[in-house]
């Protein structure tokens, strides 16, 4: 069913699909391109910029959906309509759900444009005892970038239990796609707060925290990261005038 979440590809599953490709033949040989044709190629990967004038913003929304995070999951379903509203505001939103828990589950929905689709989609969600998996997390949003435009990801969560060069080297893959990640942490996990501040760092994103069950602390933080795939760094830079969670964010991107 569409929207239902889907198992992002796997290292493993790309790996195999390139080889199954070397089995094929040799590849053809690549032909020197025309100035015309080198033109036409830059004004078409502009005109697929999510990153254009009137594009619809995409966002990844992901979320820490181990044993503990059952509180902060219900609050992010609930907050999570007022992202929705934000970019109503500067044009429209499509939101990617992506979670992860449990023993080595991690999950994607399809690209959603309504808060009352993904708020019933997230309800029959429920949390389970699991390690973080922050890379699944990242390799899943690089293939969107690549595959449909995504002009931000917002990673909510309190943990990291993975090899952080490791996660540092996928946050560079997004910011050479120039797609920034705003980590919001909750709590003081000084090992979460290390990793997240260098993955924010390597995307050209932002860090921020906000206390344990705070609602109105996610809440303006969800907003700001909304307008900012809705209408990019002139409508972040705008809401920053009125609200201290935009300020936060704009003044630690590059």
């Amino acid at each position: 069913m569409a929207g239902e979440p889907i198992k992002p590809k796997s290292a493993g599953d790309v790996a195999s699909a390139k080889a199954e490709a070397r089995d094929g033949g040799p590849l053809p040989e690549a032909k020197p391109s025309a100035s015309e044709d080198i033109a036409a190629f830059v004004a078409k990967a502009r005109a697929m910029s999510p990153h254009r004038p009137g594009a619809k913003g995409k966002l990844v929304f992901a979320l820490d959906a181990t044993m503990s995070r059952q509180p902060t999951w219900d609050m992010a379903c609930a907050l999570q309509a007022d992202m929705f509203r934000e970019a109503a505001s500067l044009g429209s939103l499509d939101i990617r759900l992506v979670y992860y828990r449990g023993f080595n589950e991690c999950r994607a929905t399809g690209w959603i444009s309504d808060s009352a689709q993904l708020a019933r989609l997230m309800s029959k969600i429920g949390c389970q005892g699991g390690n973080t998996q922050i890379g699944k997390v990242l390799s899943e949003a690089r293939r969107e970038a690549v595959a449909s435009g995504v002009r931000a990801v917002v990673f909510v969560g309190d943990a990291m239990e993975e090899a952080v060069d490791d996660l540092c080297a996928k946050a560079g893959e997004l910011g050479l796609l120039k797609v920034p990640v705003f980590m919001f942490q909750e709590g003081h996990d000084a090992v979460a707060e290390q990793a997240f501040r260098e993955i924010a760092r390597l995307t050209g994103g932002a860090w921020c925290r906000f206390d344990p069950g705070a609602a109105a602390q996610l809440r303006e933080l969800l907003r700001a990261a909304a307008a900012y795939a809705a209408g990019g760094r002139e409508a972040l830079l705008a809401l920053s005038k009125t609200t201290s969670g935009a300020a936060a964010l704009i003044g630690q991107m590059k």
